[in-house]
């Protein structure tokens, strides 16, 4: 067969979304041909997805009408042919807009293309001794079978023009008893895993991804990181993302010997597994930080500020954050003073207020309150819009304050006079009795967030619907 030398490489897309085509560079002479068949870094530039394979198949069929498909599968493909020629055919059997669409194309060894999961693969031989090679970036296995989706050859919905008729082509029995279109079971997208989906960010998690099917929320009776008991138990080709939204937050246990070592298990040790894990199954990792890995000497801190943890909590922090930056997929989202369901600082002043107490306050730890409510959306946002990978701060917008500010005007809401709060430095609050180090300085800038599309709403706004919520729940 006459192949075409000295072509570019280059890539076009299709008219299925993530099905690409890639004219090969092939370089011959009197002795036969040579060429990259697939070449990473090069594809990659073009668009293809940097995809990992990890096993790399061949299909022999010695005549040509040899017919195969239409399988999808588990898993991205790339494919192409060794020698002779074929037909290809690929249906979408994704759920989605685009499901039962075609795209047709005779394939030589100078082309090759990149089929998405889901995306059914079929091919006609047109020519003897074909073979055909294709890469995938998951290992076969049994229960991996259970997951493909078929559709008949013959279909009449798709209609595709087989070169040879398929009663004079080889088929197997089995390829001539799959589905119609209208009976194939559409093969859904991956799915994402929310680790900690019992606490306050995943309780708002839940609200935010309601109505969504391909999501799964585990609490901690069912992955425990700080046991370490659940991760290796998952079916993680079933994912795509996972939202570790479980971490161990009790700062000032923490730097008690008890405290220390659960701290590091959790944070640092089972983070580093699901990192670990992340690699292996090619998954986006969003981790979920904190303002404590600064030491709060400067005003604010952006994205690129070099980590400066005071205590063990923040010291195990920025030692998971330093794990999962190394991934290649992956959001660290970084807050501050979260609220949300259960105890939190402001009911604990709503309560105090309630019961005539006139608390003592800090006042020179500076920050703003982030609502779980905009933190959980502000992770969506971020999947939902492919934002760039690395890091991204993340709490509400508004004036910085301080936990005094704050607090006086949870007392005004409920009907106390500011005056009753009054403010202690940090130092003060603490004498006598033992408690990490805290940053006096946590407010994080929102440059970067703002600039992917999410606008955090503002922590005063925030805290006054907050609080007439709580009003709301207790007169009910």
């Amino acid at each position: 067969m006459a192949l075409a030398f000295g072509k570019d490489l280059s890539a076009r897309p299709t008219s299925i979304p993530g099905l690409t085509v890639f004219s090969l560079p092939v370089h011959g002479d009197n002795r036969g041909w040579f060429k990259e068949n697939w070449q990473r870094s090069k594809m990659v530039e073009l668009g293809l997805p940097d995809f990992h394979p990890v096993q790399n198949n061949i299909s022999f069929n010695e005549k040509a009408g040899t017919t195969r498909g239409i399988h999808a599968e588990p898993w991205d493909k790339f494919v192409s042919v060794a020698s002779g020629k074929i037909f290809g055919a690929w249906v979408d059997l994704r759920e989605g807009d685009s499901f039962g669409a075609v795209y047709t194309q005779e394939l030589d060894a100078s082309e090759a293309i990149f089929v998405p999961r889901g995306v059914g693969n079929s091919f006609q031989t047109l020519a003897d001794n074909t073979a055909y090679v294709y890469l995938v970036n998951d290992h076969w296995s049994a229960s991996a079978q259970s997951e493909y989706t078929f559709l008949n050859l013959a279909d009449e919905t798709v209609n595709i023009a087989w070169p040879i008729p398929l009663d004079q082509a080889e088929l197997s029995d089995k390829d001539r008893a799959h589905p119609r279109l209208a009976a194939v079971v559409a093969m859904p997208p991956k799915r994402t895993l929310v680790l900690g989906a019992n606490g306050q960010l995943g309780t708002a998690l839940r609200r935010s991804l309601d109505g969504r099917r391909n999501v799964d929320f585990a609490g901690r009776d069912q992955i425990d990181l700080e046991s370490g008991t659940g991760l290796d138990q998952v079916e993680w080709s079933r994912y795509s993302t996972v939202i570790n939204a479980a971490a161990y937050t009790a700062v000032d246990a923490a730097e008690t010997a008890e405290g220390r070592a659960a701290a590091w298990q959790v944070n640092v040790t089972a983070t580093s597994r699901l990192a670990e894990l992340a690699a292996e199954h090619q998954l986006t990792l969003v981790q979920v930080s904190s303002d404590y890995v600064f030491d709060g000497v400067r005003p604010s801190h952006d994205e690129d500020e070099p980590v400066s943890p005071l205590g063990v909590y923040g010291q195990t922090k920025a030692a998971g954050d330093a794990v999962v930056r190394s991934l290649p997929r992956h959001y660290i989202v970084r807050t501050s003073w979260v609220i949300g369901e259960g105890n939190n600082f402001v009911r604990t002043m709503a309560r105090l207020a309630a019961k005539g107490v006139s608390p003592s306050v800090v006042d020179d730890q500076r920050g703003r309150l982030t609502f779980a409510a905009t933190l959980a959306d502000g992770i969506v946002h971020l999947l939902d819009t492919k934002a760039a990978f690395g890091t991204y701060n993340l709490t509400n917008d508004g004036d910085v304050e301080s936990w005094a500010d704050i607090a006086r005007r949870v007392f005004t809401h409920c009907g106390r006079a500011a005056a009753d709060v009054s403010g202690v430095s940090t130092a003060e609050y603490f004498a006598g009795r033992s408690g990490a180090p805290r940053p006096l300085n946590s407010a994080l800038t929102l440059d970067k967030i703002k600039a992917t599309g999410f606008r955090p709403a503002s922590a005063a706004v925030l805290l006054d619907e907050y609080l007439q919520s709580e009003n709301a729940g207790a007169d009910a």
